[in-house]
């Protein structure tokens, strides 16, 4: 196995290690676990890569992101070494052009890489797909999603204030990664409706905001709980309606709420054209500055031409351009409850890695 190349630091005790570490400005604020060589030349093994491997450069500063140095910050984060093919599949689509990590880094939005696991290698991993999906107590959806900003910090530089300028950030920049819940979709998979085969294992980036919960206990018909999602998605100060494109904003459909929508006939795609329908800014939720700006871009882009949505006396607005670019996926436990992920708009786009 090659030898590992990182400098060694030697400390007395755990206290004089973490202190060192915020010294010099490594880490996410929190206690890490000791990258000892033994665990990392573990980890780098489990990558089934070589520690010297170039995986590419990090911006906003550009380091260079290697496997040896990858599997530090996934020590770091508390992963197991059976994580690092996500960490590197994860690492991989961020690093692609149209993904646009440099603008993410250093933008004002709070946006963060949403790591989304699909397919028997999420269930394998032990991920949570079910009960508190975005919350804590899963070790995998927690250090992967932590392995991954530490990577963002430690290698790419993007220290909140100083290269990071996003004004007020977002609880899911400490770690955002979830897996679809299977069991409880009844359509096909989010990774099938995206190409991708039922046994298939696949990692989607997104840069999403964090969720914000719909809450709908007594609707008792699809269309019913489709208004409420409306109703809460359609906001005028998100990226999606600000900038425009096909960045897909995501709607987490609790299964409960998954299940009546789908008993009343409706798939993916009559929901996607409902809320594309039904989920618009009205003028009079916008502040005229802010409607006006809307306009001027929304006018010039030709898929709202098409669809007419030019028109100089519009009263309202969608939240996206054309209904398949809202992404619906199934998690969560028992409970009335989904949630909307408003996305980075034109800043960034989903990039997809299939997990061998």
């Amino acid at each position: 196995m090659e030898a590992l190349r990182s400098e060694k630091l030697s400390f007395e005790t755990y206290g004089q290690m973490l202190a060192e570490f915020e010294k010099r400005g490594w880490g996410d604020g929190l206690p890490v676990a000791p990258a000892t060589a033994d665990v990392v030349a573990e980890f780098v093994e489990a990558s089934g890569r070589d520690a010297g491997d170039i995986l590419g450069d990090i911006p906003p500063t550009w380091g260079e992101a290697t496997v040896e140095k990858v599997a530090i910050n996934a020590v770091m984060a508390g992963c197991k070494p059976e994580y690092m093919p996500v960490i590197l599949a994860a690492l991989d689509g961020m690093l692609q052009e149209n993904f646009n990590l440099y603008g993410l880094q250093a933008t004002t939005h709070p946006a963060s890489p949403m790591v989304l696991v699909s397919g028997p290698e999420a269930t394998r991993l032990g991920l949570n797909s079910g009960y508190g999906v975005f919350g804590p107590g899963w070790r995998a959806n927690a250090t992967i999603g932590r392995a991954i900003r530490l990577i963002l910090l430690n290698i790419g530089g993007a220290k909140p204030g100083v290269l990071d300028r996003s004004t007020q950030g977002q609880p899911a920049k400490y770690g955002y990664c979830i897996a679809e819940n299977d069991a409880e979709t009844p359509w096909e998979t989010y990774r099938e409706s995206l190409g991708f085969k039922r046994e298939d294992s696949v990692v989607i980036l997104t840069a999403l905001e964090g969720p914000h919960n719909i809450n709908d206990h007594a609707s008792f018909s699809a269309v019913q709980v489709l208004t409420t999602i409306a109703g809460t998605i359609a906001t005028g100060g998100n990226n999606n309606i600000y900038l425009g494109g096909d960045d897909h904003p995501y709607l987490f459909l609790g299964p409960e709420h998954a299940r009546q929508i789908s008993q009343d006939g409706f798939g993916r795609k009559e929901i996607q054209e409902f809320l594309f329908e039904h989920a618009r800014t009205s003028k009079d939720r916008v502040g005229e500055g802010q409607w006006n700006y809307l306009r001027q871009r929304h006018r010039a882009n030709p898929r709202y031409h098409e669809l007419g949505l030019d028109d100089p006396d519009l009263k309202s607005l969608p939240i996206v351009t054309q209904p398949s670019d809202l992404s619906i996926v199934v998690v969560g436990g028992v409970g009335k409850h989904s949630s909307f992920a408003p996305s980075t708009g034109l800043l960034s786009k989903i990039v997809v890695r299939k997990l061998s």
